[in-house]
């Protein structure tokens, strides 16, 4: 594919991955120059024995980055070249300029546009989307748009974007305008890494030390004497607009791939009783059950998850 190297030097002045295991992860830095922003991310070599060489591109959480990935990746290289994207205002990518929100539709945008401009080099021009939460809403969503782009989708503790009802258009609205303008507050300066590491163990999605300390350094950068996050905070302010339920169970009837829904025991959906039609919506859906939380894919043992998808993704 055609991406952008970064050499090690531009990003100099990051905090590296703490390395939990003792060992050199085998990814390169990469950068997708878009019309109005830079997306980077991270990229893995596949494996010349590659069945098809398909591209798997790998969608994060909201308030992550591309090394949620940094387990899962390299066991699926043998399928393919593999690339994890950050999203805008997250990890190492350009955030939205002053005036602008993170909607969820310009993600969706982001990725169209990436697509079209970097990854349309195999004879099919398709790609594999392997998707988390966030990653996976936004995935689902561009293979209902784009189906011919999409050979296969996989998301992860993930099955549709969030809803609200009608009667709440107006006062969300309203709360996402009112903290626009109040703007964000100031930025928590933290001593250092493991500091930080720490205070995002605990939250919606709780981590395990080894796990935020993988995760956090990418999405922080030096501030005087400490680290700041480097995440855009505006990615916090409510969004103005929510899709209804009606809409998102049109958006999940659209899609014409091939799905996996990979459900955590102890994930964020695992209390969820109202996802059947979501799952009915979805014409070609496959569901697996895997053992852990909301970060199956990275926090403790992820053999179950690196099965699941590698089994979907060989088997079409």
């Amino acid at each position: 594919m055609n991406d952008m190297v970064i050499p090690t030097e531009a990003s100099g002045s990051q905090p590296e991955p703490i390395d939990t295991q003792g060992t050199t992860p085998a990814f390169r830095e990469s950068a997708w120059k878009l019309r109005h922003i830079t997306l980077a991310g991270l990229s893995w070599p596949f494996e010349p024995e590659s069945h098809d060489n398909t591209p798997i591109l790998m969608l994060h959480g909201w308030l992550d980055n591309s090394l949620t990935f940094v387990k899962l990746a390299p066991e699926l290289t043998s399928l393919g070249p593999v690339y994890a994207l950050d999203f805008a205002g997250h990890g190492h990518s350009g955030h939205r300029p002053e005036g602008q929100s993170y909607l969820l539709m310009d993600y969706v945008a982001d990725l169209a546009e990436l697509v079209e401009r970097y990854f349309q080099e195999t004879p099919d021009g398709k790609i594999n989307i392997v998707g988390h939460s966030l990653g996976g809403i936004v995935g689902a969503l561009y293979a209902a748009a784009f189906p011919e782009r999409v050979q296969n989708l996989v998301m992860i503790d993930s099955l549709g974007a969030l809803s609200r009802p009608v009667k709440e258009t107006i006062p969300q609205l309203r709360k996402a305008i009112k903290k626009r303008i109040a703007g964000s507050g100031k930025q928590v300066v933290y001593p250092d890494i493991a500091t930080a590491a720490k205070a995002r163990e605990g939250g919606l999605s709780p981590l395990s030390p080894e796990a935020a300390l993988t995760l956090i350094p990418r999405n922080m950068k030096p501030e005087g004497d400490g680290y700041v996050w480097q995440t855009d905070p505006r990615l916090r302010h409510p969004s103005p607009l929510v899709m209804t339920e009606d809409q998102v169970l049109a958006s999940l009837a659209a899609i014409d791939t091939r799905v996996l829904f990979v459900r955590a025991d102890q994930g964020l959906l695992s209390y969820r009783k109202d996802l059947d039609k979501r799952a009915e919506a979805i014409a070609h859906l496959q569901i697996v059950k895997v053992p852990g939380g909301h970060h199956c894919h990275l926090d403790g043992e992820t053999g179950p998850v690196v099965t699941a998808i590698r089994q979907f993704l060989e088997n079409e």
